[in-house]
């Protein structure tokens, strides 16, 4: 237990406070850079359900199959099974209502463009946006294609492909329903338009 005199304790922790206050107030640092362009660019990688966000690219699952053994497997399995307590990727459609539900790609994922985005974003696990886009897409046809929900191995996988697939959930979320939430999502204005406390 310290035995100071409470003036100087009070005096110091004034001080502090007022110093602390003064620290924000407009002073600059002049740490860091500001980003540029195009290091934003690099990390503007959302992609929304409707498309938006896609990048340019082609190729088909038969890459996507290469790919994901080398990339996937190991972790995922073969089928898309999970290996090791690894998620399973395949497999449970019409399972969601049941005793034993099973999350997986096609049984709960809403979107193919979701899909893509969280491939894109954070795969494989132990080095993350190490895929390009091209097998970004190449993978989530494939991943899509061990779910039944894409048939055809020589298919082509892009943009316009990826948005005609229909996953079994994609009417399985629903909008929040409290009145003080606006159940439109945002994209611009946002803070203007957002309701009163």
């Amino acid at each position: 237990m310290c035995k100071c005199d409470p003036f100087w304790v009070g005096l110091a922790l004034s001080v502090i406070l007022v110093s602390s206050v003064w620290a924000g107030d407009g002073l600059v640092y002049g740490l860091g850079t500001q980003a540029t362009p195009e290091e934003i660019s690099g990390w503007d990688i959302d992609v929304g359900p409707d498309g938006a966000g896609l990048p340019p690219g082609s190729t088909t699952l038969a890459e996507g199959q290469e790919i994901y053994d080398m990339q996937c497997a190991r972790c995922h399995g073969v089928f898309g099974e999970g290996v090791a307590g690894k998620p399973v990727l395949a497999g449970g459609i019409g399972t969601l209502g049941s005793h034993e539900p099973q999350k997986t790609v096609g049984s709960y994922w809403p979107h193919a463009t979701t899909l893509f985005a969280y491939i894109r974003s954070s795969m494989p696990f132990d080095r993350p946006r190490s895929l390009t886009d091209q097998e970004v897409y190449a993978v989530t046809g494939y991943v899509l294609y061990l779910n039944e929900l894409l048939e055809d191995m020589g298919a082509g996988i892009n943009a316009q492909t990826l948005l005609q697939v229909e996953m079994p959930n994609r009417m399985g979320f629903i909008a929040d329903p409290r009145p003080d939430v606006a159940n439109a999502a945002c994209m611009t204005d946002c803070l203007r338009n957002a309701p009163k406390q």
